[in-house]
């Protein structure tokens, strides 16, 4: 009788517990859209976070899932639409937090920024005295941040400026490193930390955050959200979240350090490479011209590399960040091989339709 009381305690303490969330409460298996007021309008009406909360049946990590931080960067909005529809609360252990819009404002007006033109990526922990971009940061981040176990942060390049499918993150926290190589990008950025952003705050508190950087603001591109919904789900099965893939994954690459290449002078660019490039030193990456194509110049690598990110702009004036080049202590062919075969693996998932409760998880 002992033993088998025993085991019926080993079978309780599996199964998850409600969970409380701005006064409302989530059953285990139960799932439930709840509005975080982050600020009114003019008009006192109120502006509202949406945030969906699914509670697995069984016990175990908080994961966030968030996007548009930056109001302007929309394929992480598609990601978290995409992974909301497609997990079944009875197959989930722990709780997913999946917030697809944090700054409502800019993505109401298509912008990067908050209405006082502050950048909300830089203004975490935030005061609840402060600005409007420090009142919404110290919300999110005491409401919905500090409850998480992991984050998973998702990004773009800025307006007319894309960036390769990568992971940045702080790489000194064990944890950190190891969810980064489960997301499995091609390239992964040990990133330094900066001051006021959801990750650095986060981390500071000892909650594992991984940034996803992939294409370009104000669009919505396949690979790249191919990509990052394929990720996120690869570190929900590495942090326990959902059942082990049998598949093998990408071993990603870890750049040791990265720089932009700025444009020398004014004018029209043509650019020669592509994200994913191999690049040689001194080799031509683009022209830069004026109108009539009589003064011409052209951009030099200064060192070998990969390119990571670059202006899609083609007007550029002097100092513009034009290429974004990580260098490796591997070979660079390698890392090139191991962009294409990501690309190429990542275009074979077959996404959409889905219908909802269905979990698509590379097998």
């Amino acid at each position: 009788m002992r033993q088998a009381k025993g085991l019926k305690l080993v079978a309780k303490a599996k199964k998850n517990s409600v969970f409380e969330f701005l006064g409302e409460s989530i059953a285990p298996g139960e799932r439930k859209v709840i509005e975080l007021e982050a600020a009114k309008l003019y008009t006192h009406s109120p502006l509202s976070i949406p945030v969906e909360i699914i509670n697995g049946t069984q016990a175990g990590p908080i994961l966030m899932v968030n996007a548009a931080i930056h109001g302007d960067e929309l394929n992480g909005v598609e990601i978290v639409r995409q992974l909301i529809n497609t997990i079944d609360a009875k197959k989930l252990k722990g709780t997913l937090i999946a917030v697809p819009i944090v700054n409502v404002f800019g993505f109401i007006h298509k912008s990067r920024y908050l209405p006082d033109r502050r950048d909300l990526n830089r203004c975490f922990p935030g005061s609840d005295k402060g600005s409007l971009a420090s009142r919404m940061a110290n919300t999110f981040f005491s409401q919905v941040a500090k409850r998480c176990d992991y984050i998973l942060d998702l990004h773009t390049g800025a307006i007319h400026r894309t960036n390769l499918p990568q992971i940045r993150a702080d790489l000194s926290n064990e944890e950190t490193l190891r969810i980064a190589k489960a997301f499995a990008t091609p390239v992964i950025v040990d990133a330094p930390l900066r001051d006021g952003s959801l990750r650095s705050e986060a981390e500071r508190l000892g909650i594992p955050v991984l940034t996803y950087e992939a294409g370009e603001a104000l669009r919505f591109e396949p690979i790249c959200i191919n990509a990052g919904y394929i990720g996120v789900q690869r570190v929900m099965q590495a942090i326990g979240m959902l059942r082990a893939s049998r598949k093998k994954l990408l071993t990603p690459v870890i750049a040791k350090s990265t720089s932009w290449l700025r444009a020398e002078s004014d004018g029209i660019l043509r650019t020669l490479v592509t994200l994913g490039e191999k690049v040689e030193k001194g080799q031509t990456l683009a022209y830069i011209s004026a109108p009539l194509g009589h003064d011409e110049i052209e951009l030099k690598a200064t060192k070998g590399g990969i390119v990571i990110g670059q202006q899609t702009l083609p007007l550029v004036n002097e100092g513009d960040a034009i290429f974004h080049l990580a260098y490796f202590t591997e070979d660079d062919d390698e890392v090139e091989q191991a962009v294409e075969d990501f690309i190429e693996d990542v275009a074979d998932y077959d996404l959409e339709p889905l219908t909802t409760g269905q979990i698509n998880t590379p097998s």
